[in-house]
C-alpha cells in the first residue's frame, strides 16, 4: 500500500494503528479476562498490548513526544502542562463492544500541539480499515489491499436521504434527547445511526451522515484522533459556546460537550442554540 500523506508522521502512525489491531485480533471473542478500572471502565489484556505497542512505536519514531494514553493517563496536570505537542491515544477504543463481540471498536492516535489536533489515525482492527486526515491536510480512508481514497463531507443529505444524525449505542442523556427532538421539528425527520466507538466521527467524515452531537461525558482519547479525521474531510468540532473543540492540559481528561458537523452546514446556529437549551 503506498501512503503519501502530506504530513511525515501519518504513513508510521497508520502502520503503527494496523499493527495495533493486529495485536488486538488474538483477543476477540475469546474468553478474555476482564479488569475493572478505578472509574469501574473495563480494561483487557487486548488494551494493554496495544497499549504497549503503540507506546513503543511512538517513542520510536520520536522520543521527544510525550505520549497520554488511556492506559497510562496517571500523568501530573503539572507534567503536562509544559507539554507543547503530544500523542493522545486509545488504544482500543469500545472496549464494551470489543467485550460484546462487536466490531465496533477502534485504535485512535492523535498528534496534539498547544492544544489542538493537528493530525489523526482511526483503525478498525476487524477488517484493517482505516481513516487519517487533519484539518488543512485533507482526510483519507482505506481498505486493505487498496489505496486510500480521499474523503469529504456532505452539506446536505443525497436526494432521497433523509438527514442523518449519529447518536451513541450506550450513552444518551435528556439534553440529547431534547436537542434530537428540537432538530426532527426544524429539519423534518430524523434517521438515526447508532454506531459505537469513534466510528461516529467517521461517518460524518465519509458524508454517510450528517451530524453527531454528544451531549453526554466521554474523554479527550475518545475523540482526538477521529476530530482530525473530520476536521481533514472538511467537519468541525465545535463546544456549545461555538468555539472550535480543545484539548487543554486541564486537571480533568473528561471533555465537555460537543457538537461535530459539516463545517459549511446552513444549520449550524441551530444545532447550537438547540444545544444550549
Amino acid at each position: 500500500m503506498n501512503l503519501n500523506f502530506p504530513h511525515p508522521l501519518m504513513a508510521p502512525v497508520v502502520e503503527l494503528a494496523l499493527k495495533a489491531g493486529e495485536a488486538i485480533l488474538p483477543f476477540w471473542r475469546v474468553n478474555v479476562a476482564v479488569t475493572a478500572k478505578s472509574d469501574d471502565s473495563p480494561v483487557t489484556a487486548a488494551d494493554m498490548a496495544a497499549h504497549h505497542l503503540i507506546l513503543a512505536g511512538l517513542t520510536a519514531l520520536d522520543p521527544s513526544i510525550p505520549v497520554l494514553s488511556e492506559e497510562d493517563a496517571n500523568i501530573p496536570q503539572s507534567v503536562r502542562a509544559g507539554w507543547q505537542r503530544w500523542w493522545l491515544v486509545d488504544p482500543l477504543d469500545g472496549t464494551k463492544e470489543f467485550i460484546s463481540g462487536s466490531e465496533e471498536f477502534t485504535v485512535n492516535i492523535a498528534l496534539i500541539e498547544q492544544g489542538r489536533v493537528v493530525f489523526g489515525v482511526v483503525s478498525m482492527p476487524t477488517n484493517g480499515r482505516f481513516y487519517v486526515g487533519g484539518a488543512g491536510l485533507g482526510a483519507w480512508r482505506g481498505d486493505k489491499g487498496a489505496e486510500p481514497l480521499p474523503i469529504q463531507v456532505r452539506e446536505v443529505p443525497a436526494a432521497g436521504e433523509v438527514f442523518t444524525v449519529v447518536a451513541s449505542r450506550r450513552h444518551s442523556s435528556p439534553e440529547q434527547e431534547r436537542l434530537l427532538a428540537g432538530l426532527s421539528d426544524s429539519l423534518g425527520e430524523l434517521q438515526l445511526a447508532n454506531i459505537g466507538s469513534s466510528l461516529k466521527f467517521c461517518l460524518l467524515a465519509e458524508g454517510a451522515a450528517d451530524c453527531y452531537p454528544r451531549l453526554a461525558p466521554t474523554s479527550q482519547w475518545d475523540t482526538a484522533a477521529a476530530q482530525g479525521v473530520l476536521e481533514g474531510a472538511g467537519g468541525e468540532v465545535l463546544d456549545l459556546n461555538g468555539e472550535p473543540f480543545c484539548y487543554p492540559a486541564r486537571e480533568s481528561l473528561l471533555n465537555g460537550f460537543f457538537l461535530a458537523l459539516p463545517a459549511k452546514a446552513a444549520w449550524r446556529e441551530k444545532l447550537l442554540a438547540l444545544a444550549r437549551g
